[in-house]
């Protein structure tokens, strides 16, 4: 049985003093359809927003397999040993039949899920298009009220739609596979083109030789590409997660981007681009909400399923009927003549 949510109050005091268990019960509020908990997460976000926007956000994609967790939890132990203090947010895949999700990262990451100064979150993607769950954005939000100054969102990694985190971050790093000479077929321009840094992973063992041709394929295809970021020179690394070979040097490249974007004001640009994104993505949140529930639609739903299922009526004007963009059967029949 799920809980009742806390007072407000009670939710601002616990995320700014870091309390791990309010947080999380707060990104839970957050991630609730519950219209009662929206209202409460609408008010708990406004209080914590003074208090957000101090950390790096950084976004880390790429194919299933290429080993997002195990870099993680290499480049999150070095940054907590250093003194950062770590949230990662990490986006399950759901299940298109069951809906489902195993919510598993904390036991792909073990060593920094017990780390003191990190704190990992897993979120079901859901229907949410892009790699990212639902309520990404609130749950970053959340974290940098608790303190935590540096923010990785892991994505599911399904392909070109993952360019939506790119709208929810400040750099953006693509991780790659070693290949056999067709790299760069394996993953899409507009991911390549949209990444501030890219990454060749599992440079270890038998893979280190050909993680540097794939390293110096892709450099050489990136070098035809313009950056993301104005006046920054995208580079192509090498790296392991797994013996931690090359992350040192992941991670202060993207201390220079950050030093670069902070002093060329460019970071600001994009907070208010991301500012922007987030109110247009969540007033289509709420208008596709609010129209399922509306007592016109619920009724007429379930019929124009049905007849589109069989047939009977074109998806395009079931679609039109449900928002009342035809007047009647009769004039639809003539436009499709």
């Amino acid at each position: 049985m799920a809980r009742s949510p806390l007072p407000l109050q009670e939710y601002v005091d616990g995320v700014l003093a870091g309390d791990r268990r309010v947080l999380a019960r707060a990104i839970t509020l957050v991630e609730s359809r519950a219209d009662a908990h929206q209202d409460l997460a609408a008010e708990l976000l406004a209080a914590l927003s003074p208090r957000a926007g101090q950390a790096r956000r950084v976004g880390i994609t790429g194919a299933p397999g290429v080993g997002k967790s195990t870099l993680i939890e290499t480049l999150g132990l070095r940054l907590t040993a250093a003194g950062s203090r770590v949230a990662v947010l990490a986006v399950d895949p759901s299940s298109t039949l069951s809906r489902g999700s195993i919510l598993g990262d904390k036991t792909r990451m073990p060593e920094l899920a017990a780390d003191e100064r990190a704190y990992i979150r897993p979120s079901p993607a859901g229907e949410t298009l892009g790699g990212v769950a639902r309520r990404t954005r609130e749950a970053m939000l959340l974290c940098e009220a608790a303190g935590f100054d540096v923010v990785l969102v892991e994505t599911v990694g399904v392909g070109q739609s993952e360019v939506a985190i790119r709208a929810m971050v400040d750099l953006f790093l693509l991780l790659l596979l070693p290949g056999g000479g067709d790299e760069l077929q394996g993953i899409k321009r507009g991911v390549v083109e949209l990444a501030d840094i890219l990454c060749v992973n599992k440079a270890d063992g038998d893979g280190v030789e050909a993680a540097e041709r794939t390293r110096a394929s892709y450099a050489a295809a990136r070098a035809l590409l313009a950056s993301p970021t104005p006046d920054w020179i995208v580079e192509v690394l090498a790296c392991s997660g797994l013996t931690g070979d090359g992350v040192d040097d992941l991670w202060a490249l993207a201390d220079r981007f950050f030093q670069q974007v902070e002093q060329s004001g460019f970071l600001q640009v994009r907070r208010r681009d991301q500012a922007l994104e987030w109110m247009r993505t969540t007033v289509q949140q709420e208008l596709e909400r609010r129209f399922y529930r509306e007592a016109r639609v619920k009724a007429m739903l379930p019929g124009l399923e049905e007849a589109v299922a069989e047939g009977e009526v074109p998806p395009t004007v079931a679609a039109r009927r449900l928002l009342g963009g035809t007047k009647n059967k009769e004039q639809e029949t003539r436009n499709q003549k």
